[in-house]
């Protein structure tokens, strides 16, 4: 990863104002922070969220709170609990999608 354009600056989550994003099933709120060539987000989703896209945009993610189930394309599934994290690079050949049956808070760089 090269972080370009980005001078040091500090988020303060709690005044971010969170934008709503339907799923298949349920919401996911984001709080966004973009500047040079990253995003970084809390994301929130409700229980039972369900995307309703494959994702094949690389992500760095990290568990804050509940639990995310991710399922790549070939059927892989990997589970987040707090504290966990997963990494992934741009790669229209292997995209994923989540789920989040109790819901989940995540922290995710892009």
């Amino acid at each position: 990863m090269s972080i370009q354009d980005v001078p040091f600056c500090t988020i303060d989550w709690a005044s971010v104002i969170p934008t709503e994003h339907t799923g298949e099933i349920g919401s996911a709120f984001w709080r966004t922070f973009e500047l040079g060539n990253i995003r970084v987000r809390m994301v929130e989703y409700t229980p039972g969220y369900k995307a309703d896209h494959w994702c094949a945009r690389g992500h760095v993610i990290l568990c804050l709170e509940g639990e995310l189930v991710t399922e790549l394309k070939d059927g892989q599934v990997f589970t987040l609990t707090p504290g966990m994290s997963y990494q992934t690079s741009d790669d229209e050949t292997n995209p994923h999608r989540s789920t989040a049956p109790q819901g989940a808070k995540l922290f995710i760089v892009d």
